[in-house]
């Protein structure tokens, strides 16, 4: 489907001025019964760490399961499963942990290292369809067993006893415990995995949970669910939710009313609604480690192919007039694939977004000379590139812009959008069916190495197919024993930048905050710039 000027009307925005006026505020309501309400703005595809990753996902394991350690209010690594922070022995090599006594599933059952061991060998098998077995490269023998070259149990991670785990790694990974606190990481029930077989994590009913919740009524499709407390979780006294609400809602308007009406506590807001309630005394903006960015499809044959016309499509987009009028809600410009605030280059003292920001990132005249020479070079007058998105509101309006930019300012190119359900749009990119696709690449851990993984050329998840011997090349070299060598790591982060800019490997549109609608009442969130926000310690006051 092609959208054509599809503009928010004025009754929408009305319509949300109204609804401001009029809406009733739960927050009594819900201080009294200890109730969040929650959304999320696109589907649940599955709980299975091991067979699918989505933000949707994350959130709900984020508040349901806990890996070894888990992230404290500062976004630092704090014991979860682990009954300390552990430093490493064998020159940076090996971990070992101990677990917690009291660390038990939600079926009652002790949360045990074998249950890590079997997670991990599930997420880095072949068969594994999360798209995620790359962020375990570096734990020993991981990309082999990936590549199906070793068997899963030659994987680096071993329980010496119940509670005692052991990994050992390749190289040196300065952010190793960082990594710790992601959902990738989390442990997988062995009495769950043999009970449920190949419809684990299919349904909120197909697995255990081992964090301060667990999961009810999510079906495998429907659109809302529970999370009720574990009565097994080991810190029960510092949980004062009895329930959390989640819904799936795709449209800010639509978010917005069911904050004023009372059932959200939490609302994410974009777009026209953002921008009319900037000054809403329940506003709270959330800065995070994300870049919003086109995918560029680089498979021979296709548009994106010619370096030229990736470079010219980079420079066309006035992506602060995306930011400060399309979506008007605190975002801001993005110029490299590393967010700001992820992290400080500790060699220069520097933000390391900052730092690498390229000189020259808005040129028409440069962008339609590129354009042109990249279609002659191509033996093409005109190109059709087909755009996807799923269909969250925002995320259309965001393909209208593009579209509009493109069209309007580069001769023979025209723009087909197709916005369709996550799935849709997942399937159609995953085959390579596409020329550009609107991402969101979230942090999982405060380094580049989070962001640069997945832009190397056999990583699952570059799905545009960018590859780069030289690029390649510095994320080999940050990934060995020169790992343990500060400006030779910081070197090579930079290094990397530098080339995915030059090369145009993707279009960086803007740096990912949050708008929230948040109940004034509502405290206790850890709200974390990198990875997923924390609300299992929350509470109405």
């Amino acid at each position: 489907m092609k959208l054509n000027k599809l503009l928010l009307s004025a009754s929408v925005v009305l319509a949300s001025l109204a609804t401001a006026a009029c809406g009733n505020n739960n927050a009594s309501a819900n201080k009294k019964d200890q109730t969040l309400h929650l959304m999320q703005t696109g589907e649940i595809l599955s709980l299975d760490t091991s067979n699918q990753a989505n933000i949707s996902q994350w959130n709900v394991l984020e508040n349901s399961m806990e890996g070894l350690y888990r992230a404290d209010k500062e976004g630092n690594p704090s014991p979860a499963m682990a009954t300390k922070l552990v430093k490493p022995t064998d020159h940076g090599k090996r971990y070992t942990f101990t677990l917690r006594k009291n660390a038990k599933w939600s079926n009652g059952d002790p949360v045990t290292a074998e249950d890590f061991v079997n997670s991990w060998r599930r997420s880095v098998s072949p068969s594994s369809q999360s798209g995620y077995s790359y962020i375990f490269t570096g734990v020993k023998n991981a990309t082999k067993v990936t590549a199906g070259k070793l068997p899963a149990k030659d994987l680096g991670v071993k329980a010496l006893n119940n509670r005692t785990l052991q990994v050992d790694l390749e190289y040196p990974m300065p952010y190793f415990t960082r990594m710790m606190v992601l959902p990738a990481f989390f442990p997988q029930s062995k009495a769950a995995l043999t009970k449920f077989g190949k419809s684990y994590g299919s349904a909120s009913n197909k697995m255990y949970y081992n964090g301060p919740f667990k999961v009810d009524g999510w079906t495998g499709s429907n659109l809302s669910w529970d999370l009720d407390p574990n009565k097994y979780y080991y810190d029960k006294k510092n949980i004062h939710l009895k329930k959390m609400k989640m819904q799936v809602v795709k449209d800010a308007n639509t978010a917005h009313q069911l904050f004023q009406q009372g059932n959200l506590d939490d609302a994410t807001i974009t777009g026209t609604t953002a921008q009319g309630l900037q000054k809403d005394k329940n506003l709270m903006h959330l800065k995070r480690a994300g870049v919003y960015y086109l995918q560029l499809n680089q498979r021979q044959g296709r548009v994106f192919s010619n370096s030229k016309l990736r470079e010219a499509l980079s420079l066309v987009l006035d992506k602060k007039h995306l930011a400060e009028k399309v979506l008007a809600d605190g975002s801001e410009p993005a110029y490299t694939f590393v967010a700001p605030t992820l992290v400080k280059d500790p060699t220069t003292g520097k933000d390391f977004a900052t730092e690498m920001k390229p000189s020259e990132n808005y040129n028409v005249k440069k962008a339609q000379k590129l354009w042109q020479e990249g279609l002659k070079e191509e033996g093409k007058k005109s190109v059709t590139l087909t755009y996807y998105t799923d269909d969250q509101t925002i995320n259309k309006n965001i393909a209208q812009f593009v579209q509009s930019q493109v069209e309007s300012k580069l001769k023979g190119a025209d723009v087909e959008v197709h916005a369709v359900p996550a799935k849709n749009t997942q399937d159609n990119v995953s085959k390579g069916n596409f020329d550009m696709h609107f991402s969101l690449w979230l942090a999982d851990y405060a380094d580049p190495m989070s962001d640069f993984d997945i832009l190397q050329t056999n990583n699952a998840q570059n799905y545009g197919k960018y590859s780069s011997k030289a690029y390649d090349n510095y994320i080999s070299a940050a990934k060995s024993k020169s790992a343990a060598d500060v400006k030779q790591y910081w070197q090579n982060m930079r290094n990397a930048q530098s080339q995915l800019t030059k090369d145009t490997a993707v279009a960086p549109l803007y740096n990912m905050t949050e708008s929230h609608l948040v109940r004034s009442n509502l405290k206790g969130v850890l709200w974390h710039s990198v990875g997923e926000v924390d609300y299992t310690r929350a509470y109405f006051k």
